[in-house]
């Protein structure tokens, strides 16, 4: 009888220790109060949903429901309030909309695209992206880069021919082929 004594007296003295040290790595938290949906949190663990996260513009945490398939996620910004990332937009789009340098929370294409604004043609810029037309060229060789429409029968980004040294991109008529003007 008195070997099962002796078998029990290692476990007594680790509940005996761990109890002492504050530790017990078997039993979790459990919190008082499970706080309902729209009450202030800190953690998952104290809302009665386990979904405590920022529910508006506010920055304070409060309890919200799970989505159907059971996530929780944080609330995101409708269309048209400033942003610095995709990720905090519900459109999941945050771009410039125009010459500013602010971004706004935008809608996805109808094909699902997030693009952002671009220069009109006219426009200085440093790269094709820049442009609305995606033709960012020199008009001439001394001159700064700008957006252009794209020009003939496949659209391609190519350079407008200039007349007597003025362009007539800027004069707002079309390109005519080179050699005397009836």
């Amino acid at each position: 009888m008195a070997s099962p004594v002796w078998m029990l007296l290692p476990l007594l003295l680790l509940l005996l220790l761990g109890s002492l040290a504050g530790h017990r790595p078997w039993k979790k938290q459990v919190y008082q109060s499970h706080k309902g949906i729209g009450e202030a949190c800190r953690i998952n663990e104290e809302c009665q949903s386990n979904c405590c996260t920022t529910g508006s513009l506010d920055p304070s945490k409060q309890c919200n429901p799970k989505t159907i398939l059971l996530r929780c996620l944080p609330w995101r910004k409708p269309n048209g309030h400033s942003c610095f990332h995709n990720s905090e937009c519900q459109s999941r789009c945050c771009v410039r909309s125009n010459r500013s340098r602010q971004k706004f929370c935008t809608p996805l294409t109808i094909f699902l695209q997030c693009v952002p604004w671009r220069k009109p043609d006219g426009d200085f810029c440093g790269n094709h992206r820049e442009c609305n037309s995606q033709c960012c060229i020199q008009l001439r060789e001394d001159s700064p880069h700008r957006c252009i429409r794209r020009s003939g029968i496949l659209a391609q980004c190519l350079p407008l021919l200039s007349l007597r040294g003025r362009l007539s991109f800027i004069e707002g008529t079309t390109a005519t082929r080179p050699g005397p003007q009836p």
